[in-house]
């Protein structure tokens, strides 16, 4: 449909003005309305009888098609494209390593996209508590992972939730080492965070939503840092995450664009979930707590595990299915002025992770490019 419109709209343009330029060559004016009247009847007859020609039909829509996935892929790729403002202020009481803790570094940071011409083009902006519900209404969301998926569920909270309803959720949600869930009644919503520090728990929860037939409409998921610490083996993440890979691929409809080898058994019958992977944070070797941290998270080990990330195709990036959430990025450009300990963030980096997070969704739905 939208195809046939756009070649009428070009139709008539080619009507118009045609035959204005025609008259620039000072042609007879029977010559011209000749000319005009029998252009306009061809293309007129041409704009109705295409749809009735799969060939013409199949190219205009491919062509539009493409326009739109080619916009889509640009925007997706500019989402990153995040600058930071420091300002000093007063400490301030947040939460880090699953407990309250002063993390302020005497900064007040703030952030936005940059104001490059394709990042403007691509319109992405801070979603409000009213436009950031209206997104996310009636959805299930989960996030599973470790501290930084935890702080990245609080930034989600604190968005959609007012202040005092606020207060009632964080002790539930800091519990050390839980799972939390929530149901935020007025929007619909239902919100679980999954303690999932290492990716058999998430390749476990997974085989829980294939064998159960039921799966999230946004799943964000995110390990690697308590692997660096208690297990520090790279090859051995490699292949946890090619098996979450597969798993993930389970709970897509068949795909050619993500190579896989046949068609899924057991076909979902419900739209596919938004599915993104929560990247591991910049690390500050020097600001780790502990001895062990800094001599199994150093700058090698962590470039270590980021290439096993991409080696095993799980990301979008690199021909995956997951939408990378990259909080190296965001934390990385934030600086050691973010992090008190050169492991969790402030709370800006999970902002700006999230808006990251629904500017793809606004992205992905079509609702705007």
């Amino acid at each position: 449909m939208v195809g046939t419109v756009q070649f009428g709209a070009l139709a008539a343009c080619i009507v118009l003005f045609v035959p204005m330029g025609l008259a620039g060559y000072h042609l007879s004016r029977n010559k011209i309305l000749f000319f005009s009247g029998a252009l306009f009847i061809s293309l007129a007859v041409g704009v109705h009888l295409t749809p009735y020609f799969p060939i013409v039909t199949n190219y205009v829509s491919s062509f539009s098609s493409s326009l739109v996935l080619e916009n889509h892929t640009s925007c997706i790729s500019f989402l990153h494209e995040i600058v930071w403002d420091h300002h000093v202020q007063q400490p301030i009481m947040n939460k880090v390593d699953e407990k309250p803790s002063n993390v302020s570094s005497g900064f007040q940071n703030s952030w936005t996209w940059a104001k490059s011409t394709p990042v403007i083009a691509c319109g992405f902006q801070k979603l409000g508590r009213s436009d950031a519900s209206d997104l996310l209404n009636g959805s299930w969301v989960v996030v599973a992972g470790d501290s930084q998926a935890r702080l990245f569920v609080l930034s989600l909270l604190e968005l959609v939730l007012e202040p005092s309803e606020m207060e009632l959720v964080r002790g539930d949600l800091f519990k050390r080492h839980s799972d939390y869930q929530t149901v935020i009644e007025k929007i619909g919503v239902k919100l679980d965070f999954v303690w999932a520090p290492y990716t058999a728990n998430v390749t476990n929860l997974l085989m829980e939503y294939k064998r159960n037939r039921r799966y999230p409409d946004v799943l964000v998921m995110g390990t690697g840092l308590w692997d660096m610490l208690h297990i520090n083996n790279a090859s051995d993440y490699g292949v946890s995450l090619g098996l979450a890979r597969q798993l993930v691929m389970m709970l897509l409809p068949f795909s050619s664009e993500f190579g896989n080898d046949g068609p899924v058994t057991g076909s979902i019958s419900i739209q596919s979930p938004h599915m993104f992977w929560l990247g591991m944070p910049t690390l500050v070797e020097s600001m780790l707590n502990t001895e062990e941290k800094r001599e199994k998270m150093n700058f090698a080990v962590r470039n270590a595990y980021e290439r096993e990330l991409f080696k095993s195709k799980l990301l979008r990036q690199n021909g995956g299915p997951l939408l990378l959430l990259d909080i190296n990025s965001l934390s990385g450009n934030c600086g050691g002025r973010c992090t008190v300990d050169g492991m969790h963030y402030d709370g800006a980096v999970y902002e700006a992770a999230i808006h990251v997070m629904l500017n793809a969704l606004l992205v992905e739905s079509q609702q705007r490019l």
